[in-house]
């Protein structure tokens, strides 16, 4: 959201803020004092720098990308009509599924989501770089082409290039293996490819599955995915001055532009990032499409999520190193490079993040103090300051992010980022490692060590400050190297005391919540009838569903369902089709079952209504972040069950939503905490 007011009152804000931590709160008194205070000052700066600078952008002319999305759409439905209206052919597309190991079930999804297609002149590549005999089987199957290679050179780029001298198509398509398009996919997208300068159409990457981090914390309500600002606030910023990111699933590429570039990009692990700049570079243009035409499966634990992430970062960093590279390749505007650049270097804001977050351990535990403060200059620079970026955050994306609860997704991966910054500047960049697909699901799985053991190591040290903090209290002037101001004194607690309840929900996240199943659920809200009698739909997947009985039928004095036992078979009424259930669990006026017997049509049916039907994937609304705060401690503090019945991990989605609904819906409209008591 495009909010040029708040960006000019933002600046202003921090700007006072800025010049009063220069001329008013650093403690020069000795050499340890100093260098910590200027220290301090840096890292702050280079902070407010980059979130300046990603705010300056967006004060860019404003594409407006949907209306000309909404006419290149309508021009393919009328290549679509009958013989005779329009004699231009719609292009053909290559359909491309790379894949190193998925499990078979989820690559086969991926596979009959893009047959389904609503394309008349695509085809469909799997390219396995395992060479397995069974997916080779499932091409041949399903109709689809089937490419392997000897070696696994370049990793997922590589995958990709093998291909490329075999193709036809002006268009490529490229899916990661457990993303599924929706039917509209193409139809949404192919007629943007009428100019001829678009050399790429990039798509939101939205997940039908929640992340570790909001699973592990029955989250689903109250707190967003973290790549959803960067789809509806970080994107469409890049979309006006020209430097979208592509991000390696759900694009469409012009096949002779790609090849001008020389294929995708093997000298770094984000092939995506360094391919898009490289187009860029080459005078093609890069469009983001902000509609949900697909979607995929988050890590499933939390140790996969730090690993995606630090691959992302060490892939990211990689390119400075190649000739992508926005300081050296050739063909960029100033803006261009600037914007490029200002994505790669966000990843270094992990090293003066971590020094931040350190600092209430320099007084409490060093007795160094990095900065003298009093009340008045809290009030007067401080706290507005800060007080506007928390009440601007969800205006600024687009209501994806609140201020502080996406804080967690930085205290998980932040040790873990700072390793892997380390080993790019040793030159030992991390290797491509596929996130893992396949969920281990005997028993509770244990915790990673590597996580969780610096986060509590931080933690503790963030206590021993904090009791140190509240014994100066009674001595301001003990053991610190310069007097403590009570301002002072009440900043390093408070933010000690915010850093220690991070840190807890953080080791929080780090264990696992036991499930049976990969199988992702949806919440839903869909009326329907059990053996005659009228239920609400409430949740849904492959596996089953969960029902609740009918308001009327509970007003009129039913609280439960007559059911004869727990492996009763049931006949379920949705959408004019009877479908068989096995009960498998009761609670009250809820209960769940599973699918029992579906015939082939049914499990289509089924897969349709689930993955690809159009307007499948709402966009919410970050809820208001008071109440999702208290939720959150609620969280801390009770004890978080197996994900099982009537305690599922929820996504929502629209079962029979209009097509293309861009309507941005507040949480309280989807049942998912109702679901998750």
């Amino acid at each position: 959201m495009r909010l040029p007011w708040a960006v000019a009152l933002l600046a202003l804000l921090a700007g006072r803020y800025w010049w009063w931590r220069l001329t008013s709160t650093l403690v020069l008194d000795d050499w340890l004092s100093t260098s910590m205070s200027v220290l301090v000052l840096l890292a702050e700066t280079w902070l407010l720098a980059h979130s300046f600078l990603q705010l300056a952008f967006s004060l860019a002319p404003d594409p407006r990308i949907a209306p000309r999305a909404e006419r290149a759409a309508a021009r393919v439905q009328r290549r679509l009509e009958p013989a005779g209206s329009v004699s231009v052919p719609l292009p053909w597309v290559d359909v491309l599924i790379p894949t190193f190991g998925e499990p078979l079930e989820l690559v086969e999804r991926c596979l009959r989501g893009c047959l389904a297609l609503t394309y008349p002149r695509a085809e469909v590549w799997l390219l396995d770089d395992a060479a397995r005999p069974e997916l080779q089987e499932l091409c041949r199957r399903l109709g689809c082409r089937y490419s392997s290679r000897a070696g696994r050179e370049h990793a997922k780029a590589g995958n990709l290039n093998h291909v490329l001298p075999l193709l036809q198509g002006e268009l490529i398509a490229v899916f990661d293996a457990d993303v599924v398009p929706l039917n509209t996919f193409l139809l949404r997208s192919v007629g943007l490819f009428d100019e001829p300068r678009v050399a790429l159409v990039q798509s939101p990457q939205t997940y039908m599955s929640a992340d570790p981090v909001i699973r592990n914390l029955r989250l689903e309500r109250w707190l967003m995915p973290d790549e959803e600002s960067f789809y509806r606030w970080i994107e469409p910023v890049r979309q006006g001055v020209g430097a979208v990111v592509c991000a390696g699933t759900s694009f469409l590429v012009r096949r002779s532009a790609l090849l001008a570039v020389g294929g995708f990009d093997t000298g770094t692990s984000s092939e995506d990032l360094a391919t898009g700049i490289r187009l860029t570079a080459a005078g093609g243009e890069c469009v983001y499409l902000p509609e949900k035409l697909s979607a995929g499966l988050a890590p499933f634990t939390a140790s996969a999520l730090v690993r995606q992430r630090c691959r992302w970062a060490s892939g990211t960093l990689q390119t400075l190193r190649t000739g992508a590279s926005p300081l050296r390749i050739a063909g960029l505007t100033p803006l261009q490079r600037l914007a490029f650049l200002e994505g790669i270097l966000h990843w270094f804001n992990a090293l003066p993040q971590l020094l931040l977050a350190l600092m209430p351990l320099m007084i409490g535990v060093l007795g160094v103090l990095p900065l003298q403060i009093t009340a008045a200059g809290l009030l007067r620079y401080a706290l507005p300051f800060f007080g506007a970026q928390l009440l601007l955050a969800r205006w600024f994306s687009n209501q994806a992010r609140t201020g502080l609860l996406p804080e967690l997704y930085r205290w998980i991966v932040l040790i873990p980022l700072v390793a892997t910054i380390c080993r790019w500047a040793l030159q030992r960049p991390l290797r491509f490692q596929v996130t893992p697909k396949a969920l281990a699901i005997a028993g509770r799985q244990a915790a990673d060590p590597r996580l969780w053991l610096p986060l509590l190591v931080l933690l503790l040290l963030q206590l021993l400050a904090l009791l140190n903090l509240f014994g100066w209290a009674q001595d301001p002037t003990g053991p610190a190297l310069a007097p403590v101001t009570p301002a002072s004194l009440a900043l390093g607690v408070s933010w000690s005391l915010i850093n220690a309840l991070l840190l807890l929900l953080a080791l929080r996240c780090c264990w696992d919540r036991p499930r049976r199943s990969a199988l992702p659920w949806f919440a839903v809200r869909e009326p329907a009838c059990l053996d005659g009698q009228p239920v609400l739909l409430r949740a849904i997947s492959e596996e089953g569903v969960e029902l609740a009985l009918a308001p009327a039928a509970r007003q009129a004095g039913q609280v439960a369902l007559p059911l004869a036992g727990p492996a009763s078979l049931l006949q379920l009424t949705w959408g004019q089709e009877c479908w068989p259930l096995q009960l498998a669990a009761c609670r009250g006026h809820r209960l769940g079952a599973l699918w029992s017997g579906l015939s082939p049509r049914q499990q289509r049916t089924l897969q349709q209504r689930l993955y690809r039907q159009s307007g499948l994937w709402p966009h919410r609304r970050a809820p208001f972040e008071p109440l999702a705060l208290l939720a959150v401690l609620g969280r801390l503090l009770s004890p978080i069950p197996p994900d099982d019945w009537f305690r599922r991990s929820l996504v929502p989605i629209q079962l029979t939503a209009p097509a293309r609904s861009q309507r941005l819906v507040p949480p309280r409209a989807y049942p998912t905490a109702e679901l998750a008591v």
